[in-house]
């Protein structure tokens, strides 16, 4: 399955990791920011709970970028 989120980000570098912070959560498949769009684009894994892994990756983002937002 795949969804597109919203996100705010101040600098194209913070989009990079916060890109990087999706991809390496657990039931994403694969992940693409768009700084230009402000666009967030994912991919589940097979079976995945979509709402429990878009918590988590939040979480991971606002480790790297606490001033990101990611709207559910």
């Amino acid at each position: 399955m795949k969804k597109t989120y919203d996100v705010e980000v101040d600098c194209a570098n913070c989009a990079a990791k916060m890109e990087e912070a999706v991809k390496n959560t657990e039931g994403v498949k694969n992940a693409t920011l768009s700084f230009m769009t402000l666009k967030l684009k994912v991919e589940f894994e097979e079976g995945a709970d979509v709402d429990a892994v878009m918590q988590q990756a939040y979480k991971n983002c606002k480790v790297v970028e606490d001033d990101c937002e990611i709207f559910l």
